[in-house]
């Protein structure tokens, strides 16, 4: 984080003492220590009574965004999950959630909090150019991330943080930016090896914190299954695995809601952001077997292309791309209207989305390691089933044990401002296509 590390303190500390050491490290967006988010975890339970939850910005519920990243529906069935199968029957569960094209880890994630599509929020792929900035976005550049120019829209912690209440983000694509001269009030700067244990230990301390400093949205992000899928492959050993350990993880975190008798006032929201389809050195399209590579200049490449011609007819070159059969491509005003991909100067004129399961690469990059391919990958048509992502909710505004058909995650932002009772900022989203998700009556004081 940006602030300097701070010392565990004695044990003599008070609880008032170690409340306001925490509120400095988290102002300061410096993390605190595992030991004061244990001494901080005791001073918040060994009250008389436990904490009385709500919101501060209306008169909603207290909503916790879980993200487990690149989570397929397939593994609630494929796979032991105790503890999500628990909040589904507790709760209610979507047969899937339908992302935004591309299915990318940042357009999504951000598409959920903001209820915008890609192309109207602006942040149309995990690496993308804006030739306004002229300037490249990568999803492992700091100074980009951090960048509010990148982010557009209104993210819900904005949202919440405007209208007088308290947000908290551990770990969510945009938090790390202040966006329309706000940030939110406890955010953490992304460390993909933060240990996982003690995400849960800092989102449990934030409940735990007095009701004026409480906040009242909240983020956690889990990449397991998201980088097992990728290395192994959707149903290797080893995401079966991961799928496993997030699922505990799920389990810690009712346990701690649990043991403070607050369970029941939380809407807890299980999602992911896409979901992960199988790839092999046998499903491969070599870009140069169809256009001369030097008439591109390419942003991102698999499994979808995204680029833009230097010095030859757009359209000429999607009609080259089309050659493939394993290749739709598309210029930028004619792309398909379910993946609203078209209006926003970072979406370049040559679009070509690979086939479920297959890779767009170069031949030079094929020569080099197209042979050892293998693993996952995310990005295809967003309507594919290996495409889709899961929602798991349960709180006081869902119903035990209901299922309801797929849905599109823009349509989050607006379910998740109504719980909070907060005014949704412009969004393309649509109360009335989850109205049947959740209760809109157990939202009244």
């Amino acid at each position: 984080m940006n602030g300097g590390n701070i010392d565990a303190r004695k044990g003599s500390e008070s609880a008032d003492d170690l409340v306001a050491l925490f509120l400095h490290a988290v102002k300061t967006n410096s993390l605190c220590t595992p030991l004061l988010v244990l001494a901080l975890f005791i001073a918040g339970c060994s009250g008389s009574s436990s904490p009385k939850l709500h919101s501060d910005a209306g008169e909603g519920g207290i909503v916790l965004l879980i993200s487990l990243d690149g989570f397929l529906p397939d593994y609630l069935e494929r796979f032991d999950t105790p503890n999500l199968d628990r909040l589904a029957a507790e709760g209610t569960r979507a047969e899937s959630l339908i992302p935004a094209f591309p299915p990318k880890t940042f357009p999504n994630h951000y598409s959920i909090v903001t209820g915008l599509h890609p192309s109207n929020h602006g942040v149309v792929s995990n690496t993308m150019y804006d030739p306004e900035m002229d300037a490249t976005f990568r999803i492992s550049d700091n100074d980009a991330v951090s960048d509010g120019r990148w982010w557009g829209g209104e993210p819900l912690w904005v949202t919440v943080q405007r209208q007088g209440g308290v947000a908290a983000t551990f770990f969510w694509p945009g938090s790390e930016a202040e966006i329309g001269g706000v940030r939110p009030r406890y955010w953490k700067r992304y460390e993909h090896n933060f240990p996982n244990h003690q995400r849960i230990d800092t989102v449990l301390a934030w409940i735990d914190l007095p009701e004026e400093e409480r906040p009242s949205f909240i983020t956690l992000y889990f990449s397991d299954v998201d980088s097992q899928g990728h290395a192994h492959g959707p149903f290797a050993e080893e995401t079966e695995r991961a799928v496993a350990h997030v699922d505990s993880l799920i389990g810690l975190m009712l346990d701690g809601l649990e043991a403070r008798d607050i369970l029941d006032e939380i809407d807890l929201i299980v999602v992911s952001d896409h979901g992960m389809s199988e790839v092999s050195s046998d499903r491969v399209v070599i870009l140069d077997d169809y256009v001369d590579i030097d008439d591109l200049h390419i942003v991102d490449r698999s499994p979808v292309l995204m680029a833009r011609p230097t010095g030859v007819d757009a359209r000429a070159i999607v009609e080259a791309l089309n050659e493939s059969p394993q290749l739709d491509a598309y210029h930028r005003d004619d792309v398909p209207e379910h993946w609203h991909f078209k209006d926003h100067v970072r979406i370049p004129e040559v679009i070509a989305a690979a086939a479920d399961g297959w890779t767009i690469m170069t031949r030079s990059q094929y020569e080099r390691f197209g042979q050892e391919l293998k693993g996952g990958a995310h990005g295809y048509d967003n309507l594919l089933p290996s495409m889709r992502g899961i929602f798991i909710a349960r709180g006081p505004s869902f119903e035990a044990g209901q299922v309801v058909g797929p849905f599109g995650n823009v349509h989050l932002y607006n379910m998740m401002a109504a719980i909070l009772g907060v005014d949704a900022a412009p969004n393309d989203g649509s109360i009335d296509s989850v109205s049947h998700v959740f209760d809109l009556t157990q939202l009244q004081p």
